[in-house]
């Protein structure tokens, strides 16, 4: 038992820079002055309390493609509407916390 705990931890502890979420990975891909390991770390942090990791997926092709957020934002699909709202939300809040 001893063993399996052992390998798990070791396991655990050389995958955590590979556990980045959507968030901060396509911020640390994108092309914008400001880009920071720590500024990335923390969208992400904010991303992960506030966005599902669907929201998060969907979230991250805007730093690749900020035409599709505003298509987003003008949708009358009201599945995007919400997805819009919780959107706002979290950038609110990761300017609140990161900015």
């Amino acid at each position: 038992m001893r063993r399996i705990v052992s390998v798990m931890t070791i396991g655990f502890l050389t995958a955590s820079p590979a556990f980045s979420g959507a968030i901060e990975n396509a911020c640390m891909q994108s092309d914008r002055r400001q880009v920071s390991a720590a500024l990335c770390a923390c969208i992400q942090d904010v991303a992960d309390q506030r966005l599902s990791s669907g929201d998060q997926k969907e979230a991250a092709k805007f730093f690749e493609d900020p035409q599709l957020a505003q298509e987003t934002r003008m949708s009358d699909n009201p599945s995007k509407e919400r997805f819009w709202e919780r959107y706002k939300d979290w950038t609110e809040a990761a300017t609140k916390s990161c900015g």
